[in-house]
């Protein structure tokens, strides 16, 4: 079922943050922030597509981590923009929630490709 893959949340995710920018740019006049958040906010996805392609576990591990740093990257520059009031509460909270989810998902795959790894290892 393709809506529960981190794949597909992070590139909806990543057309969220693209609004936010465009939001942000347009009815806020705000660009420094909204850049930062929409780098590492698509970079996510980016990372994950690339991991698709690994030419091997470690590869495969290092794209997922590199994801899943760009989700908590992200989770920074949401929590400025909120603290700052660039965006609502129900903005933010809606989008940490997104957030939050994809680093659950990326957070247990890394987890599981390093314990198979580990595995691996010992039976070698």
């Amino acid at each position: 079922m393709e809506e529960n893959t981190v794949k597909y949340k992070s590139k909806k995710f990543a057309v969220r943050i693209i609004n936010l920018y465009k939001y942000l740019c347009d009815e806020k006049k705000e660009f420094i922030l909204s850049k930062q958040v929409l780098r590492s906010g698509t970079s996510i996805g980016a990372n994950i597509a690339e991991s698709e392609t690994a030419i091997s576990q470690k590869d495969f591990l290092s794209k997922i981590y590199i994801a899943l740093k760009e989700c908590n990257e992200t989770l920074y520059w949401l929590d400025l923009l909120y603290e700052t009031e660039y965006i609502t509460d129900s903005q933010f909270q809606s989008l940490k929630q997104d957030c939050d989810e994809m680093r659950r998902m990326m957070s247990a795959t890394t987890k599981t490709m390093l314990s198979n790894m580990e595995k691996s290892d010992l039976a070698e």
